[in-house]
């Protein structure tokens, strides 16, 4: 995914190129200058350190590579807040849509072996593939799976894995027949994971493999990777990992891990910076390695970093401006941008508990990993635009401050934006029916059912297939409610909106998240529940 956060502005977005997998979008602050803009000379341990008490970050993991030859593969701060166990370069994390990358790869690897082609249709290699769209199922190649450009919306359909649900890999792939697409096929960038999980699943099909395996086999084993693994259950197995920790009532606390066992060709990968440095290193050799070995021919690594998907370049705000793109695009597994002239290659992901973020300059044989055990983007903003202008030799610039202060202040607007909501309801109105009405059971096409029912005095709201998404609802106004999730560290409470039938019946149900800040993959303005009738006695 991209990156998901409290205290994650859609103004990093644009400064980042758009390189994450869960990012939130925010109003970007106008109060912050250009004028903070000199700092001390580059120091990575003091940056670090700096870095984890400004975002209030439990640990750190950073990678650095350079002309072939590691620099840095080292930890920061703590695995675990309330336990003194350091992060290593070791320490596993769960990197997210940095997965994707490994995805692409496994595909380019079967590319070079003849077992399929880049824009084979992918009902040639998974004949029960459908998209909503006849067209589009027909008309869909395997590039196409990873370039974002299907015609789904932002995050469309991420409710079947994020979170954590009881869909298998394959019923997933089922229901995207169901998922309504937002723009035209091939018509526009909007980032997806859920056809990740099908290149995914061609992966495993055409190598005879679980993805897990056909990656450890192909990609992990021949690199050296022997730490990470392809799932969450194998790295809590490991005597070195990172626990998640996200912000509860603005305190930052452990959260359980996000098992993604259905979702593993767009998410799967856990790792350490030790290990990462030599995916990078591979990577910045156009897939060579150990001299003489290839993961993939120069011609699929070419293919891989080649803008396939145009994205929008947003402005940033001035204090940013050294940051803004000129051009910015999706490869293969990729994102495809600029950096102060240079081509820059990068990607970030974002799970419960877990950011992280790769940035690397080919020309420069630079590569720069970030690993952190919280939800905050802004940290590895600011680290990664340090790192990058010391090994460019440009004048250090006080990005820790910079990005500080603009999410400081755009989590603000966003603070405000809620309070006028809140005064400008009408708090006086009731719901059209009694409470007890809106009790039943509720379907949308590609989820499947929610159930809304009293407990006592109070009314839940539970989605079927989701075990940790369910919550209590309140009245907002009119028809309008709000649930509160159980699970407070998902930071997705919404709006449950009721349209009725002119007899007074309910018609139809629908969501939205109640903060800009809500991670994308909390996809519920996508979802039209209609009540499920109950069926008459024979």
């Amino acid at each position: 995914m991209f990156l998901k956060k409290p205290f994650v502005a859609s103004l990093l977005l644009a400064a980042l190129g758009a390189g994450v997998s869960h990012v939130p979008v925010l109003a970007a602050a106008d109060t912050i200058t250009a004028s903070i803009t000199t700092a001390a000379p580059f120091d990575l341990a003091r940056d670090v350190n700096t870095v984890l008490k400004t975002f209030d970050v439990p640990g750190i993991a950073i990678a650095i590579v350079k002309d072939g030859k590691v620099v840095a593969a080292q930890g920061f701060g703590v695995r675990r807040l309330g336990d003194p166990a350091p992060v290593t370069g070791n320490t596993l994390f769960e990197i997210a849509s940095n997965s994707k990358a490994f995805t692409a790869a496994a595909l380019a690897q079967l590319v070079d072996e003849g077992k399929l082609k880049w824009d084979d249709p992918v009902t040639q290699h998974l004949p029960d593939f459908q998209m909503y769209d006849p067209y589009v199922t027909r008309e869909m190649t395997v590039r196409d799976l990873l370039v974002h450009r299907s015609g789904l919306g932002l995050g469309a359909g991420d409710l079947l894995w994020w979170p954590t649900t009881t869909f298998s890999t394959d019923e997933i792939i089922h229901r995207l027949r169901y998922v309504k697409p937002a723009t035209s096929f091939r018509a526009s960038y909007a980032y997806d994971n859920l056809l990740y999980i099908v290149a995914g699943r061609i992966v495993a099909q055409k190598t005879g493999k679980p993805w897990g395996d056909a990656i450890r086999a192909r990609i992990l084993a021949p690199l050296g990777m022997d730490g990470t693994t392809t799932s969450v259950a194998a790295m809590l197995g490991s005597s070195d990992y990172a626990a998640p920790h996200s912000r509860i009532n603005d305190r930052i606390a452990v959260v359980k891990p996000m098992p993604v066992e259905n979702a593993v060709g767009a998410v799967g990968i856990n790792t350490s910076a030790a290990d990462f440095a030599k995916w990078m290193n591979a990577l910045l050799a156009g897939g060579k390695f150990e001299d003489d070995k290839r993961l993939f021919s120069a011609a699929q690594a070419r293919e891989m970093w080649t803008p396939q998907t145009p994205v929008k370049i947003s402005e940033p705000k001035p204090a940013l401006a050294a940051t803004r793109a000129n051009f910015n695009s999706y490869g293969l597994g990729f994102y495809v941008r600029d950096y102060r002239g240079y081509k820059m290659v990068m990607h970030g992901g974002a799970l419960q508990g877990f950011y992280s973020r790769v940035a690397m300059l080919p020309d420069q044989k630079l590569g720069v990993a970030i690993f952190t055990n919280a939800e905050n983007s802004g940290s590895m903003a600011a680290l990664q635009w340090r790192i990058l202008d010391h090994y460019l030799g440009v004048e250090p610039t006080d990005w820790i401050g910079i990005i500080a202060a603009q999410e400081q202040q755009s989590h603000r607007d966003e603070l405000a934006r809620q309070g006028k909501l809140v005064a400008a309801r009408a708090a006086a109105s009731k719901p059209s029916l009694p409470r007890a009405s809106y009790d039943g059971e509720y379907s949308d096409p590609w989820y499947g059912n929610a159930v809304i029912r009293h407990e006592g005095k109070k009314q839940i709201f539970t989605f079927t297939r989701t075990p940790d998404l369910t919550g209590e609802m309140e009245h907002f106004q009119h028809d309008t409610f709000i649930v509160r999730w159980k699970e407070r560290n998902f930071n997705a409470d919404a709006y449950v909106t009721f349209a009725l039938n002119p007899d007074g019946s309910i018609e139809r149900m629908k969501m939205t998240a109640i903060s800009s800040e809500t991670d994308f993959s909390y996809d519920f303005h996508d979802l039209s529940f209609t009540p499920v009738k109950a069926k008459a006695a024979p």
